[in-house]
């Protein structure tokens, strides 16, 4: 089984908080979403220096040449109208980023590893990635 990978590891791994090649190790393919990659590069753009941003820039080139970018298309857009409906019903709402990433894995078959679990959570059939062995201190 593929594992997508959330954002929130990306830059735990960034900032060497969290083991993102054991995690591949143990689960592969692994895949970002197009939202993931917009949001690493909002972080890109967000940066507050030259050379945080620079950094960051050269961070996320990397991750993009290694990494596949599923796009988001009619099918997941027909899938997120569905999660979204069932969740506004439940009045278990997720932001619409994150709602848009766990649709683009479950369309995927893919698990989610991320830090942001408790959102995530809400999403049925969503596979999430225990991480927590994964993450350093």
């Amino acid at each position: 089984m593929g594992v997508m990978l959330d954002s929130s590891v990306l830059v735990a791994f960034e900032r060497r908080r969290f083991d993102l090649e054991r995690l591949l190790l143990d689960h592969s393919p692994p895949a970002i979403a197009a939202m993931t990659a917009a949001e690493l590069l909002i972080g890109v753009q967000r940066a507050d220096t030259p050379e945080c941003r620079a950094r960051r820039e050269s961070f996320v080139q990397n991750l993009f040449a290694r990494l596949p970018i599923v796009p988001f298309d009619l099918s997941q857009a027909q899938r997120f109208a569905v999660q979204f409906a069932e969740l506004t019903r439940r009045g278990e709402m997720i932001g619409d980023r994150d709602l848009q990433i766990a649709v683009t894995a479950l369309s995927m078959g893919y698990a989610l590893a991320t830090l942001n679990m408790g959102e995530f959570r809400r999403v049925a059939g969503l596979r999430l990635v225990d991480i927590g062995g994964y993450t350093i201190s």
